[in-house]
C-alpha cells in the first residue's frame, strides 16, 4: 500500500460502526487527564513567556536532560544531553538522518516487514530500500551477511541499517539480546551505521525494559525515541541521541526545516516528567496493553481457520497474522471493511510489494471486548474467503472451475 492508500483506509477505519484493528494510536484517554492539564496551566501561568517563545533548534537543555533519565532505563546511562536533538516526533529524526545520510541511489537495509512510513521516508529520498528476512527471533544475522555480500557485489552503497529491535512494527518481534551484539558486530565491520528505531521500549509485557542496542555500541548506532507511546502523540516530542559529529549535522538540518520545534510542548513535557510520578503511568499502560494483547491472540486462538499463524508479541502495540495459502489480505480488505472491520494488509511494509498474505492488527486502541469482536468478524471474513476461494478452485486438468 502506498501511503495515500493507508490515509484512505484510516479515514475509513475511523466510522464509528468500523471496529478499527489497523492504527497504532495509543490509548491517551488512560492519561490522568487532570495532571496533565493542571501541569500545562502551571507551564503557562510560571514560563508563559518562555514557553511561548522560540528555542534553540537542538532542543530544550533541561528536556534533553530528562530524555537521558529516560534512556537510562534501557541500559543507556552514558549519554549526554548535548548528544541528544529533540524534533518533532521521531519521525522527523528519521527524515533528518535521511536527509543528512542518504543520497539518490544509496541502499538502507531495513527488516521485512518493517514500519510503512520509514519506507516513504526513504523513498521520497530516492533511496534504494532492501529487506533482510526475519524469524521469531528478529533480524536474521546471515540472512544480514548474505544481503550485504550479495549489494557489495553489485557495487551498491550501503549507508544504513534502519532497525525497530524491539515490539516491532508491524510484527511485534523482539530482536534477541545475542543477536542485537552480532548485528552490531556485522554493521561495524561493514561501515554501515545502525538506525535504532525504539519508540515501544519501554511498554514489555514481561518485566525490565529491553536493553537497547545503542547500550552497547555508542559510536555506531543512532538511537530514536519518541514520547508519542509513552505519554501522547499530540505532543509530537522525539529526539535523535547521535555521536557528537553527526548530531551537530542533524542540528543544523533541524534549523533549515523548521527553525525551531515547539518550545511549549517541549516544557509541558519536561514539567510533567518532573512532577508526575510517570514511571507508574507506564507502568499502568503496561498492564493495559497487556490485557489488550490478550484479548487479541486468545480470540485469535478461538476463532481463526486452520492455515493462520500469528507473532505474540512481549510488549508494544501490534501482532503480525500470516494468512493460509492462496488468501490475498489487501484483495480481502474491501470485505472486511464491509464486514465492518479493518486492518493493515502486510504490503504496507515492504518496498517490493510483498506481503499480500500477511496483515498487522493493532490492539492498542479498542477496549478488550471490542478487540474480541473485530477478531470474530475477521475471521467471519477469512473464513469466507477461504470458502469462496475453494468453491471457485480451478481444476488444472480441465481448467474449468471444481465442483
Amino acid at each position: 500500500m502506498i501511503a495515500s492508500e493507508v490515509r484512505a483506509l484510516f479515514a475509513v477505519a475511523s466510522r464509528p460502526e468500523i471496529v478499527s484493528l489497523a492504527g497504532g494510536m495509543p490509548a491517551v484517554d488512560a492519561l490522568p487527564l487532570d495532571a496533565v492539564a493542571s501541569t500545562v496551566a502551571d507551564l503557562v501561568t510560571s514560563r508563559g513567556p518562555v514557553a511561548l517563545q522560540y528555542g534553540s533548534a537542538q532542543g530544550d537543555p533541561e528536556l534533553r536532560a530528562r530524555i537521558c533519565d529516560v534512556m537510562a532505563m534501557e541500559g543507556i546511562t552514558d549519554a549526554r544531553p548535548d548528544d541528544v536533538v529533540v524534533t518533532v516526533g521521531s519521525q522527523q529524526a528519521l527524515d533528518l538522518l535521511t536527509r543528512v545520510f542518504i543520497d539518490p541511489g544509496d541502499v538502507v537495509l531495513t527488516e521485512g516487514p518493517t514500519y510503512v512510513t520509514a519506507i516513504n521516508t526513504f523513498a521520497a529520498y530516492q533511496a534504494r530500500v532492501v529487506h533482510v528476512s526475519m524469524d521469531g527471533d528478529g533480524l536474521v544475522p546471515d540472512a544480514l551477511r548474505e544481503t550485504l555480500a550479495r549489494l557489495a557485489a553489485e557495487g551498491a552503497r550501503v549507508k544504513v541499517l534502519y532497525t525497530v529491535p524491539t515490539f516491532q512494527n508491524p510484527a511485534g518481534i523482539t530482536l534477541t539480546a545475542a543477536r542485537r551484539l552480532e548485528v552490531l558486530e556485522i554493521c561495524r565491520r561493514a561501515g554501515v551505521l545502525v538506525v535504532e528505531d525504539n519508540p515501544y521500549g519501554l511498554l514489555s509485557f514481561t518485566g525490565a525494559p529491553v536493553r537497547a542496542m545503542r547500550a552497547d555500541a555508542p559510536e555506531d548506532v543512532v538511537y530514536l525515541g519518541s514520547f508519542s507511546k509513552t505519554l501522547a502523540p499530540g505532543m509530537r516530542v522525539g529526539w535523535a541521541l547521535a555521536p557528537p559529529p553527526v548530531a551537530a549535522r542533524l542540528v543544523l538540518a533541524a534549523e533549515s526545516a523548521i527553525l525551531s520545534h515547539s518550545m511549549f510542548t517541549q516544557l509541558a513535557v519536561e514539567r510533567y516528567l518532573a512532577t508526575q510520578p510517570w514511571p507508574e503511568q507506564i507502568k499502568a499502560f503496561r498492564e493495559m496493553y497487556r490485557e489488550r494483547r490478550d484479548a487479541m491472540v486468545e480470540t485469535l486462538a478461538e476463532t481463526m481457520p486452520a492455515g493462520t499463524t500469528w507473532t505474540r508479541p512481549e510488549g508494544g502495540f501490534f501482532v503480525w497474522l500470516t494468512l493460509p495459502p492462496g488468501v490475498d489480505a489487501k484483495a480481502m480488505l474491501p470485505r472486511a471493511i464491509a464486514a465492518r472491520v479493518a486492518y493493515v494488509p502486510g504490503t504496507g511494509f515492504y518496498a517490493d510489494g510483498s506481503g499480500r498474505n500477511a496483515m498487522r492488527l493493532s490492539y492498542c486502541y479498542p477496549p478488550p471486548d471490542r478487540i474480541q469482536e473485530g477478531v470474530k468478524r475477521l475471521s467471519d471474513v477469512l473464513r469466507a474467503e477461504i470458502s469462496l476461494r475453494r468453491a471457485f478452485a480451478h481444476d488444472p486438468a480441465t481448467d474449468r472451475p471444481s465442483k
